[in-house]
C-alpha cells in the first residue's frame, strides 16, 4: 500500500549520497572517511557506486586531485543543504541539556580541557561532549558547535563568532635562548607554514638548525618544553607554559590576522549552546589579558 509513496529507483543510495557529500564538501576521501568514520575505500565505493546508478561522473582529474564535475557540484550544493537541514531538525528535539562540541586535538589538550573544570563547576545542568575536528574542517556533522583556530580567509564563515584574534610567537625553553640562532626548528603538519608566517609578521629569520616535524601542537609544546628546538606557536596554548617560566618567547607574539573561533552548526541555538558560547567567550576573554 505503501509503494506509490516511495517509487522504487526513485533516489539512489542514501549511503552513497552521504559518502559523496562528505568527499565533495571535505575535497577528500580521506576526510570524509574520518567524520563518517569508515575507511577511506569504503567511501570511494559508495561514491563510484552512487556515479554508476545516475549514470554521471561527480569527480574529474587525477586520482590525487579530484575536483567536482558541474552535476556534481549542483549535487553537492543541493545535499549539504538538505543534511546540514536534517541535522538542524534533529538538534532541535534531542537531549536539550547535551552539547556536542568538536575540537581539534591541541586546543582541546592545551586550551579547553584545562578550563572544563570551570565549566562543570558553574553549569553542572550541561553535560558538553567533545570530539575530534579533523585537521581543515570548519563544521562537523552531528556535533553542535566547533571550536578551532580560523585563518583570515575563513572568516565568513557562516555561524563564526570570533573569540579572541590568534597571535603566534617564537617560543623555546630557557636553557635554550643562548644559542636560539642555531637551535633546531620544531613544526606540525597541521601548521606547515608557522615559520615562514613569522618569518613575515616578525621580519626576522627562523633559527638555522634542522627541522623537526611532529604530528599535533600540543607534541611541539612538549618537546619545546623538553628543550628539543624552538617553535612558533599560538598565544593561546602556550600561555599556561609561559607564565609558569618553561617557556620564554623573546620577540613577543603577533597577530596573524586569525582567530580563535566557535562556529555554530544551522539552526537556532538552543539554550546548552548558548550556555557554552557565553563561556567560551568568558574564557577568551581571560586569554586575551
Amino acid at each position: 500500500m505503501f509503494e506509490n509513496l516511495t517509487p522504487r529507483g526513485s533516489l539512489p543510495s542514501l549511503t552513497g549520497l552521504r559518502a559523496f557529500e562528505a568527499m565533495g564538501r571535505t575535497g577528500s576521501a580521506t576526510r570524509a572517511a574520518a567524520e563518517l568514520h569508515v575507511t577511506h575505500s569504503a567511501v570511494s565505493r559508495q561514491v563510484k557506486a552512487l556515479e554508476a546508478a545516475l549514470g554521471i561522473r561527480l569527480f574529474e582529474g587525477p586520482k590525487h586531485r579530484l575536483t567536482l564535475t558541474e552535476p556534481g557540484r549542483t549535487l553537492l550544493a543541493g545535499l549539504t543543504e538538505s543534511f546540514d537541514g536534517l541535522a538542524a531538525a534533529v538538534r532541535q528535539v534531542r537531549e536539550r541539556d547535551v552539547v556536542r562540541l568538536a575540537v581539534h586535538p591541541s586546543l582541546a589538550v592545551k586550551w579547553l580541557v584545562p578550563r572544563l573544570a570551570d565549566f562543570e563547576a558553574r553549569h553542572p545542568e550541561v553535560s558538553l561532549l567533545l570530539s575530534e575536528l579533523e585537521l581543515r574542517a570548519v563544521r562537523q556533522r552531528g556535533a553542535d558547535l566547533v571550536l578551532r583556530y580560523v585563518d583570515a580567509d575563513q572568516l565568513d564563515e557562516p555561524g563564526l563568532d570570533a573569540l579572541v584574534e590568534n597571535r603566534i610567537g617564537l617560543v623555546c625553553a630557557p636553557a635554550l635562548s643562548d644559542r636560539l640562532e642555531t637551535a633546531p626548528r620544531l613544526t606540525t603538519r597541521t601548521r606547515e607554514h608557522a615559520w615562514s608566517d613569522w618569518e613575515t609578521a616578525s621580519g626576522r629569520s627562523a633559527p638555522l638548525g634542522r627541522n623537526r616535524t611532529l604530528a599535533h601542537l600540543h607534541m611541539v609544546v612538549d618537546a619545546a618544553v623538553a628543550g628539543l628546538g624552538a617553535a612558533v606557536l599560538p598565544w593561546g596554548i602556550v600561555e599556561d607554559e609561559i607564565a609558569a617560566g618553561r617557556l620564554i618567547a623573546p620577540f613577543g607574539f603577533l597577530p596573524d590576522g586569525g582567530v580563535m573561533a566557535a562556529i555554530r552548526g544551522p539552526g537556532a541555538p538552543t539554550r546548552s549552546e548558548r550556555i557554552v558560547m557565553r563561556w567560551l567567550r568568558d574564557q577568551a576573554r581571560r586569554t586575551r589579558t
